[in-house]
């Protein structure tokens, strides 16, 4: 890893004065893609800077960044905790300015992101700034470049919709009968004479006028003996 093999290197760094810088405006746990922009200071008069080796916080792969600027000829190179960005010399007492962009931040991030860099020389002098505060030193001498992040989003949650009583369409009103045409319905169900009702008194007035009939016949047959 990054730390274990430059472990004699911060021994060696240079001025105090000179640092590395990292910067993402709206860096957010559990959001992205985000950009993360680099400033390392030149060190020396003599020697160009021709090489940054990041080590990437916890929760980032290195396949989760992608280069988004450079000096010209420069690339990205994938490592197995990071990444290296590399090229031609930028000249001595030029600093180096390049970005990245990190496809999502994890989801349980920290307030301070660190990602620990080395920067090469072209005459190969190497500068470790790999250090991230603590409780017992809280300003290291070769600090980590870092980001501020703020906390994770709080889950959106949707409230179920609240249920309507559906008013009675005009369709099913009209079809059905009203409350007060069903009494008015039964009055006059009561009141009058059904037709089979009807038929059956016109079938006994028939009978009977019929009866009457052969009667006063037969009657007038005795009568005329």
């Amino acid at each position: 890893m990054l730390v274990l093999s430059l472990g004699v290197v911060v021994v060696g760094a240079g001025p105090a004065g000179a640092h590395v810088e990292a910067s993402a405006e709206g860096a957010q746990a559990g959001a992205g893609p985000l950009t993360v922009s680099f400033l390392a200071e030149a060190e020396s008069s003599t020697a160009g800077i021709v090489g940054a080796q990041v080590q990437l916080p916890e929760g980032l792969p290195p396949a989760s960044a992608t280069l988004a600027s450079a000096p010209a000829g420069w690339a990205m190179t994938p490592t197995a905790d990071g990444y290296e960005v590399a090229g031609p010399d930028i000249g001595a007492g030029v600093d180096l300015e390049y970005s990245v962009v990190i496809d999502r931040l994890p989801q349980e991030a920290p307030a301070e992101l660190p990602f620990k860099t080395l920067l090469r020389y072209s005459d190969g002098v190497e500068d470790a700034w790999i250090e991230v505060p603590f409780e017992g030193n809280p300003e290291p001498e070769n600090p980590a470049p870092s980001i501020a992040v703020a906390p994770a989003a709080a889950p959106v949650t949707t409230p179920a919709p609240a249920t309507e009583s559906a008013a009675p369409s005009t369709a099913a009103t009209e079809s059905s009968p009203s409350r007060s045409a069903a009494p008015e319905a039964a009055a006059a169900d009561d009141g009058g004479l059904s037709t089979g009702a009807v038929v059956a008194l016109a079938a006994v007035a028939a009978a009977a006028l019929a009866g009457g009939l052969w009667f006063l016949r037969r009657r007038s047959s005795h009568t005329g003996r």
